[in-house]
């Protein structure tokens, strides 16, 4: 017998991540697999068919049915329905530019496309990113960091540059900022003195680092707040943050670039920068 939620499924996008959020912990693990691949992808879900969408997913056709049902929706295509609404509101432009780069491509190819490709689907993640991340944890997460003695900078592999700036940027508007880099493999070491005083900003992103997830982990018992960047509220992250901001990067011929995330690591480092000058924080 499928579960459902006993009420009328959310109709907007808001709602229903709501709705994943606090029924995490409840549905099953396939389920959650769904969720989190429909919250990092929504145009795939909008434009996809059951059968497109449970292969890039990684689950069986009947699991996308199940998964639209336990929420309460009448089937997969009723699902659909929110995800394109959502993508018809705040992402306009997105498919059409898609197509605009798939005819360029047929016309032309080569290093030009490739060019073409990547600032197209940098131009979609920014625009996403202005749609998915509030002001208001900006500004939370940028009280953190105004306020600690510390900041701690965790992001490693493809995280790592994101890390490496927020260090840099944060130390130049005069905080003490400790950069994680895990050389020698001394990432535990390096964090080994972080306290409640202090801050760590963690960064990850699907398949997310162990290590990453284990010192976030870390950190959440010893009360150090956490300042989370990562893809999705089922994010491993999410559980120990103290603020988490989400950022998901569109992919071209199956590379992500960074250009979302750094320019919301530009933002955090300012609004933290001008919070400790509001606050008169002297500079440590």
């Amino acid at each position: 017998m499928t579960e459902t939620t006993g009420t009328e499924p959310p109709r907007d996008f808001d709602g229903l991540k709501a709705l994943l959020i606090a029924r995490r912990e409840s549905l099953p693990k396939r389920l959650v697999q769904v969720a989190s691949f429909a919250l990092e992808n929504p145009d795939e879900i909008a434009f996809g068919t059951v059968a497109s969408v449970a292969g890039l997913a990684a689950v069986q056709p009947s699991t996308l049915i199940r998964f639209a049902q336990t929420l309460g929706y009448a089937g997969f295509t009723d699902l659909q329905q929110v995800f394109r609404a959502q993508l018809k509101s705040h992402w306009p432009d997105y498919r059409e530019r898609l197509a605009r780069l798939d005819a360029r491509a047929a016309d032309a190819g080569g290093t030009g496309e490739l060019l073409d490709g990547f600032v197209e689907t940098g131009i979609a993640s920014m625009e996403r990113l202005r749609n998915t991340v509030a002001p208001a944890d900006i500004d939370r997460a940028a009280t953190i960091l105004a306020e600690a003695d510390t900041v701690y900078l965790l992001g490693l592999r493809r995280a790592f540059p994101v890390a490496s700036y927020l260090a840099y940027a944060l130390s130049k508007l005069g905080f003490r900022a400790v950069l994680i880099d895990q050389v020698a493999g001394l990432g535990p070491e390096q964090f080994a003195g972080a306290a409640k005083r202090d801050a760590l900003v963690a960064i990850s992103f699907t398949p997310y680092t162990p290590l990453t997830v284990d010192l976030c982990a870390g950190a959440a018992a010893r009360a150090v707040p956490i300042v989370a960047i990562t893809d999705s509220p089922f994010s491993p992250l999410s559980p120990d943050a103290t603020v988490q901001l989400e950022v998901v990067e569109a992919d071209h011929a199956g590379f992500r670039s960074l250009s979302a995330t750094l320019s919301l690591a530009m933002a955090l480092a300012v609004a933290s920068g001008a919070r400790r000058g509001e606050d008169g924080t002297d500079a440590v």
